[in-house]
């Protein structure tokens, strides 16, 4: 085994936490008393904190700060409680899986779709060969699928190769979703394993996920994401050692001993997912609103099916009674006779698209939202927290732009043309949670406000409050202290400092995709590169790298007048617009030093090699 193989061999995915009655009782006690105290201190703001000499400044901050404590309220709600549903035994038969006395008595079927465009071949044929490894402890009947809307001959012969079925087609209508759409129509599974090009699902998939299909109700089993190709770092002595030699690999080792171990270039890209999956998404299940991120679900293909005929019929009729209203007005009559309306509704039928999945940038989301509004079948969906796949990681600035804008577009594509809060058939919690999802797109409305007010201040002297009075630091430290204190009890271990950071840092991407769906532009498909480009990226972080330029320059600025005594510059303003623009400009490090960052050697070669290790759990 090659060194650079040794050293991906070395990553394993993480422990999913442990369920506490205890820990969510204090969890939940400290974030009832942080939403107490933030309500107390946005009264406090609206009510007796506006400086009405500076209203252009000091509204929109408010609206900002009231904004994002509404995002607040829904994170909470997201974060209430880590209960989930039980895991039964699995299936014998499919008949374990249904309640239809009708269904046969036989082996559970699955499809596995490797859905591929342009991806390397050879990065696919190593998929499909942890699929062909897939166990289960009964008879299973299991066929293993690449869907290329590449329609290249290298992937049909590695297809062939592998002994898999190869399905392509003659368009490439609606992209992913026209892919799973058309490969549907082709195979028969009871279930269907959804994969990626670059993912490798461990042989123990089956056998952790089809044991909740066992309720004929759950439609979906979505499981986390895990990138074994991100970047580990360097210890720091050693790091600091290339640069300084002994020298410093004793300041690096001095200090550890007092702060512990720290990776240098660990995960340049917060591209570690354990936050999403293991804490956020993890806790939707409660409120039966986890939803499908894509690759790494298994899905119950009657739920697919019956949603998406549902939604066929329901357009179909929608769009033969706009017909018949249009030619009622057309001809004057009262009524159409029933031989036209039939005849209307044929021809609805074959006008109206049937998309057992979603033709849109974001089809696992919007597919989810239709199967949960399903209120006569009542479909479930489960985040089954154990690690079940591998998958590659944006390892540039690029690639990870190209991916966060897609999500960001098509998220929010879904909030301004099918927006889930008024759509019927989703419950109140399930609304909560996926406006949850929606609103934190809207962040970079806010988010500019706090990033330019520190700046403003410090240049102008003008305050955005009547006062940085002890009555301010009395209503805002409370309620700052307590979200933090409730955060870090929440997260239970996950650190959610660069999460934090990025999705601040995130703001020009962010807006760019706001602006883009304003306009009515169309999120395009793109797909995410595989293979490390090379280069850096400094053009990608300009609007970053310029907020930290100006608000050290206001920094300078503002204490130079403090120290002459100019009007308006307090210490308490001082202290207060300090530690914000500090926090604001450290913030854009993080983004910033990825679009400079270059692998070291070793791990540079393990990308350059396409190093796939075994599985490491």
């Amino acid at each position: 085994m090659s060194r650079p193989l040794s050293r991906f061999q070395s990553q394993t995915p993480w422990t999913p936490l442990p369920y506490s009655p205890w820990h969510e009782t204090l969890w939940q006690f400290l974030c009832v008393a942080s939403l107490v105290f933030g309500t107390w201190y946005i009264g406090w703001r609206w009510v007796a904190s506006i400086n009405y000499d500076a209203l252009w400044f000091s509204i929109p901050l408010l609206i900002a700060e009231t904004g994002s404590f509404i995002g607040l309220v829904l994170f909470t709600a997201n974060l209430w409680s880590a209960k989930s549903p039980v895991r039964a035994p699995l299936p014998v038969t499919v008949r374990d899986c249904t309640d239809d006395a009708e269904v046969p008595d036989r082996p559970v079927s699955v499809d596995v779709f490797f859905a591929t465009y342009s991806e390397d071949p050879e990065l696919v044929r190593v998929g499909l060969q942890a699929a062909k490894k897939l166990t289960y402890p009964h008879p299973i009947d299991l066929r293993v699928h690449v869907l290329d809307d590449g329609k290249r001959p290298a992937m049909e012969s590695v297809a062939r190769e592998e002994g898999v079925n190869y399905v392509t087609r003659s368009d490439n209508v609606g992209f992913k979703a026209g892919n799973l759409r058309n490969a549907m129509a082709s195979t028969s599974g009871d279930f269907i394993l959804i994969c990626d090009a670059d993912m490798h699902p461990f042989p123990t998939f089956l056998e952790e996920t089809l044991g909740y299909f066992r309720d004929p109700k759950v439609a979906w089993v979505q499981t986390p994401h895990w990138f074994y190709d991100i970047p580990p770092g360097i210890p720091l002595p050693a790091a600091l050692g290339r640069r300084m030699g002994s020298l410093g690999r004793g300041i690096g080792r001095a200090f550890e001993r007092i702060f512990g171990p720290v990776q240098v270039g660990e995960d340049p890209f917060a591209n570690d997912p354990q936050l999403f999956f293991d804490v956020i998404l993890r806790r939707r299940n409660w409120a039966n609103a986890s939803f499908c991120c894509g690759a790494g679900s298994i899905h119950r293909r009657e739920a697919v099916m019956e949603s998406a005929l549902r939604q066929w019929s329901d357009q179909v009729a929608a769009a033969a009674g706009r017909n018949e209203k249009a030619a009622r007005q057309l001809t004057g009559e009262e009524a159409i006779t029933d031989s036209i309306s039939d005849v209307m509704r044929w021809q609805s039928a074959l006008e109206e698209e049937f998309q057992p999945y979603k033709f849109h940038v974001s089809e696992d989301i919007y597919t989810s939202i239709v199967l949960h509004s399903d209120r006569e079948r009542g479909w479930k969906s489960v985040l089954h927290p154990v690690v079940q796949a591998r998958m590659l990681s944006p390892n540039d600035l690029l690639s990870w732009t190209i991916q966060r804008f897609k999500y960001a577009g098509g998220t929010l594509d879904i909030l301004a043309h099918d927006n889930p809060l008024f759509r019927h058939g989703l419950t109140l919690p399930q609304k909560l949670m996926y406006g949850s999802t929606f609103y934190s797109y809207l962040a970079p409305l806010w988010n500019i406000i706090f990033l330019v007010s520190p700046i403003v201040f410090l240049f102008s002297g003008i305050a955005p409050v009547s006062g940085y009075s002890l009555d301010f630091f009395v209503h805002i430290a409370p309620f700052l202290l307590l979200n933090e204190l409730s955060q870090l009890v929440a997260m239970w271990g996950n650190s959610n400092a660069k999460g934090r950071a990025w999705y601040l840092a995130m703001f020009p991407l962010n807006m760019q995709a706001l602006w883009a769906v304003v306009r009515g532009k169309k999120i395009s498909f793109p797909v995410t590169p595989k293979d490390r480009q090379i280069g850096t990226y400094g053009r990608l972080v300009r609007w970053q790298i310029a907020l930290v330029v100006v608000t050290m320059a206001g920094l300078a600025w503002g204490w130079a007048a403090y120290g002459m005594g100019r009007e308006g510059y307090t210490l308490g303003a001082m202290i207060a617009n300090t530690l914000w623009g500090f926090s604001n400009a450290l913030s854009m490090i993080p983004v910033i030093r990825a679009a400079y960052w270059q692998p070291d050697a070793e791990f540079e070669a393990a990308i350059v090699e396409g190093a796939l290790p075994s599985q490491g759990t």
